[in-house]
């Protein structure tokens, strides 16, 4: 097993497998303070709220500290060299949580780290948000095997990791987005297509996701977005077209009114929640199996 979790599919089959079956037992049961003396440090480029969060409460219950360190407050903010960085805070802390602008600085830094590195976020996909997105359906509708996965929106970070996840869980993912914002330099699974109508996508769908239609760092081409992506809003009408019983999820921070109706989120469909909440339980899950 790969000592990082850079990405699902770097990670392997059974291992993000293993990882939700073991979020699961550890959400249905207790806290046990298998991490004690632990100390994990999280970086961060950009914001967070969830992710930061739920790394900071896992390690206390797990008997484990951590500290949030902004790369304004770090050598690193001041020009010293990432692989320097990674040496020194590797030598020290058991774990390291970075999210980063570039998936290549996050590869770069795990590469001179001599303890575990995670992908908190990368412009590239954010793993750890589909160990809690996978948990969420798992606890609702069982297996995911030959189910339908629908995306509607951006081909963002998120859309990639749930692009590698349809490959190890083995569900059917259709990505819903306009022509002008379909990925053209990445190669696409065998499960994976992707159509510019909401209706044929949603149609037969067991599982609705979305994000925000202007994620961090694209906001100088947000006019544009909000343009194209009008017609792409996801409403208790439009679930309508989905599975009576399909579930609806979103990683948040959601904008009411843009990628979701203002009613979405109240909806019974939707498990957008809980589906926060397991991100506590899904970190849990990852730091036991690294650290």
């Amino acid at each position: 097993m790969n000592k990082h979790f850079l990405n699902l599919k770097e990670y392997g089959s059974t291992g993000v497998r293993d990882l939700v079956h073991g979020a699961l037992e550890l959400k249905n049961g207790s806290h046990q303070k298998n991490l004690k003396g632990k100390y994990l440090a999280l970086i961060f480029e950009k914001s967070s709220t969830r992710t930061r969060l739920s790394f900071e409460v896992a390690m206390n219950q797990l008997g484990g500290r951590a500290s949030f360190l902004s790369v304004n407050d770090l050598q690193l903010g001041r020009g010293e060299p990432i692989s320097d960085t990674s040496k020194i805070i590797s030598s020290m802390a058991d774990g390291i949580v970075l999210r980063t602008l570039k998936h290549s600085t996050l590869e770069k830094f795990a590469e001179s780290s001599s303890v575990p590195t995670i992908n908190g976020l990368t412009d590239l996909s954010h793993p750890c948000q589909l160990l809690a997105d996978m948990l969420t359906f798992v606890e609702h509708k069982g297996s995911l095997e030959n189910k339908k996965v629908c995306w509607v929106g951006d081909f963002n970070n998120v859309c990639y990791s749930y692009m590698e996840a349809a490959e190890i869980f083995n569900f059917n993912l259709t990505i819903v987005c306009p022509d002008e914002y379909k990925p053209i330099d990445i190669e696409l699974n065998s499960n994976v297509e992707l159509t510019n109508s909401i209706d044929s996508g949603l149609k037969e769908a067991d599982l609705v996701t979305t994000d925000v239609w202007v994620s961090m760092g694209d906001e100088k081409d947000s006019e544009r977005r909000l343009s194209l992506f009008s017609n792409y809003q996801i409403s208790p009408t439009v679930m309508n077209k989905a599975k009576s019983d399909a579930i609806f999820l979103h990683c948040l921070p959601a904008i009411r009114g843009q990628e979701i109706s203002a009613d979405m989120l109240d909806d019974p469909r939707s498990k957008v929640w809980e589906q926060a909440e397991n991100r506590l339980h899904a970190q849990k899950s990852l730091l036991l199996a690294l650290l």
